[in-house]
């Protein structure tokens, strides 16, 4: 991503913001084009460059009532596709098999001692990301609009690793997902930190597929624990793997998409633009 690409991004996320705040008026194409001191003319053509949709149209797809009309069809089926991996007859990825590989006992108490950790930092759609890698997978992949910070947050969760600054082959693979460059992904390897608990939520957010959504319930239900949504909740905020692993993809059942970890303005920006490239292809 260039400095102009990121510029565009960063309007383009300001307008989404301004939309998630205001879908109740129903903003103009002027108004929002105002607030990002663009022409409607020029706004109209990036946002679509970058959505693959007009500005009205990602307005329907973010709207509340939408996330509840996409609830209320998404039923049990949202994770009866969890076998189901490869790509669409569209050269779209349907869904995104990822084959989680939890750190032994040892290593967790450990945080990481022993562990060689290669990280490195590079431009997605929705902004810059940090992913590192393990000998056996992708340990962490998070958003990162401060490299310091990013690091520092990687630093610790694994406390005890010693980190190289440096990418391979692990996270070409994985960050093909965000050059969507489906034909290269056939497997995703995670070697994750995670309570048992954890890495069935985490599990159950890869059955989730692409342009739908889940509520905190949907997920307890489908792990079996019907009556742990607020622990739920608390393994979603945990997941490190941004993107790849969807918790953005969980909203509160009122409809309303609530937090996210790296920011509500991208959680958003992510709903909108895989809704709208589902409907796309």
């Amino acid at each position: 991503m260039n400095e102009q690409e990121y510029i565009n991004y960063i309007r383009i996320a300001e307008a989404i913001e301004y939309i998630n705040q205001n879908y109740a008026e129903q903003p103009t194409l002027e108004e929002i084009a105002k607030k990002v001191h663009l022409s409607p003319f020029h706004f109209q053509k990036m946002f679509t460059e970058w959505a693959g949709v007009s500005p009205k149209k990602f307005l329907q797809f973010i709207s509340i009532q939408h996330a509840k009309q996409i609830l209320k069809n998404s039923q049990t089926t949202l994770f009866e596709t969890a076998h189901k991996t490869g790509l669409s007859g569209t050269g779209r990825l349907h869904d995104l098999f990822v084959k989680i590989e939890g750190m032994t006992p040892g290593e967790y108490k450990n945080k990481g001692g022993n562990l060689t950790i290669n990280y490195s930092f590079a431009e997605s759609k929705f902004g810059e990301v940090l992913v590192a890698s393990t000998h056996k997978g992708i340990c962490y992949m998070g958003f990162s609009d401060n490299k310091e910070i990013a690091f520092s947050a990687l630093q610790k969760r694994f406390s005890k690793a010693s980190f190289i600054q440096q990418t391979d082959e692990i996270q070409q693979n994985a960050l093909q997902i965000y050059a969507q460059d489906w034909s290269k992904i056939n497997e995703i390897k995670l070697h994750l930190k995670g309570t048992d608990f954890q890495l069935k939520v985490w599990e159950a957010l890869l059955k989730i597929p692409t342009g739908n959504l889940a509520t905190y319930g949907n997920i307890a239900k489908s792990i079996k624990k019907p009556n742990a949504s607020r622990a739920v909740g608390t393994a979603i905020g945990n997941n490190p793997i941004a993107f790849l692993i969807p918790c953005h993809r969980v909203i509160q059942s009122t409809g309303v998409f609530g937090g996210y970890k790296w920011g509500t303005t991208r959680k958003t920006a992510i709903i909108g633009w895989e809704v709208s490239q589902n409907n796309v292809w």
